[in-house]
């Protein structure tokens, strides 16, 4: 993980986060310098970013929104206050509503980020400044410690050529804290595809079996929000279980890149948040699914299933029977 360490200050009023990463200053850089690379890592998992306007100079402000797994916004600016290519910047960090317009009811901060190089690539260090100690606690109680060290986790997958980063690596399993899961499978198909797959049900039936052995005999999907959703599999021939499903309700959509959905085991009252993102880079599309659980026991326990077995054979499935196929 990028972040080896977080210290507040109370007498000089500052949150110092130290980070490592496996690149050069000029790569970090530019992943800090470009709103499209700064929206894959800015917002915390769960809680996306997008930057809605981008003045990369001194006096330019840059303006951005997060929207979180249930449709909550949470918007932000940068005002740049100096910049020194590739060394560092500094900017005005606050809150904003959505029109982009300073909300005074939160305070804001000024915040240095120093990129340095070391043996092994670039050590950053970001310094806030808060105007008081109510100012410096309010932001720590808000979460911004672990918003940080959780937002700065997924900079490797930036910082890296994709398929470097996750290609031949099949389906990864981590866990983020004792109710949030984050798996990730690369997939050699463009995320135009990759979306429909995902929300059409003819092609949903090709791929989405799971282990060998297994069929789907109900599949009713939806890519618009409000509607439900309910999807069944049973074993064939010989193969041993009992037939089982999950249904749910469509939270958020934004085509092709993000689906937030509900998920239960038919007859079962545990609920999980499931949050789809796919990112594509050179015809390939990177699938992450963030799953969010009542408690780490029942983490634990659907994890125990050998749920990712399940969807590596499915991914492996996806490659092999729609994005090999030909494509309409």
């Amino acid at each position: 993980m990028p972040v080896t360490d977080v210290t507040t200050d109370t007498e000089n009023l500052t949150m110092t986060v130290t980070a490592d990463f496996a690149a050069p200053v000029e790569r970090v850089w530019s992943a800090y310098s470009d709103p499209r690379q700064l929206e894959r890592f800015w917002g915390p998992p769960g809680w996306p970013a997008v930057f809605t306007a981008w003045d990369h100079t001194v006096g330019g402000r840059a303006n951005y929104s997060m929207t979180g797994p249930r449709g909550e916004k949470s918007s932000g600016y940068w005002e740049f206050l100096s910049i020194d290519e590739p060394k560092g910047f500094e900017v005005l960090d606050g809150f904003a509503d959505e029109e982009g317009n300073p909300n005074q009811d939160f305070p804001a901060m000024r915040m240095e980020f120093h990129f340095e190089p070391t043996a092994d690539g670039t050590r950053m260090v970001t310094v806030s400044h808060f105007t008081s100690l109510e100012a410096l606690e309010q932001i720590i109680s808000m979460g911004a410690i672990e918003g940080a060290t959780m937002a700065m986790a997924q900079i490797d997958a930036v910082l890296q050529d994709l398929r470097e980063y996750a290609e031949g690596k099949g389906t990864r399993v981590e866990l983020l804290d004792d109710t949030h899961v984050r798996i990730t499978r690369l997939v050699n198909g463009p995320r135009e595809l990759v979306w429909r797959a995902h929300h059409e049900p003819d092609l949903v039936r090709q791929w989405m079996l799971g282990p060998d052995g297994w069929e789907m005999t109900e599949c009713s999907v939806s890519a618009t929000v409000g509607d439900s959703y309910r999807t069944s599999w049973a074993p064939v021939g010989d193969t041993e279980g009992e037939p089982f499903g999950f249904e749910g309700e469509v939270l958020l959509v934004d085509a092709p890149r993000r689906a937030v959905t509900t998920e239960r085991m038919q007859g079962q009252p545990i609920e999980t948040l499931n949050d789809l993102n796919l990112y594509e880079e050179d015809g390939a599309t990177l699938v992450t699914v963030l799953i969010e659980y009542p408690d780490k026991d029942t983490r634990d326990m659907i994890l125990a299933t050998g749920m990712a077995d399940g969807m590596e054979e499915s991914f492996s499935r996806l490659e092999r029977e729609v994005l090999g196929a030909p494509r309409s």
